[in-house]
């Protein structure tokens, strides 16, 4: 599939980025290329093949779903600027 100029201009316009005219051809002939390798990919047999997340064969580790407060109030609170009675304490906003 070839992209010319007049769509990589709309692309660029959707996408909300300034490109400018003298580089519009070079624009579409990359984006010609991405479209030319996704054609390739298409061509793949991957009939049979499982899905995987990883080239070496692992298992997510587990744990029990227990609700906690994190035993971490003291450690995420020292980086405020302002805490007060163990909350965040921020200026009010609506008057």
């Amino acid at each position: 599939m070839s992209i010319d100029t007049d769509t990589a201009r709309r692309v660029a316009k959707l996408a909300r980025i300034k490109v400018e005219d003298d580089a519009l051809p070079a624009l579409a002939q990359e984006f010609s290329a991405i479209l030319g390798f996704i054609e390739q990919l298409n061509e793949v047999e991957v009939d049979g093949v499982e899905p995987m997340t990883s080239v070496t064969p692992q298992r997510l580790k587990r744990r029990v779903d227990v609700v906690t407060d994190g035993s971490q109030q003291d450690a995420v609170l020292k980086n405020a600027p302002d805490a007060r009675e163990g909350f965040f304490a921020v200026p009010k906003v609506v008057e």
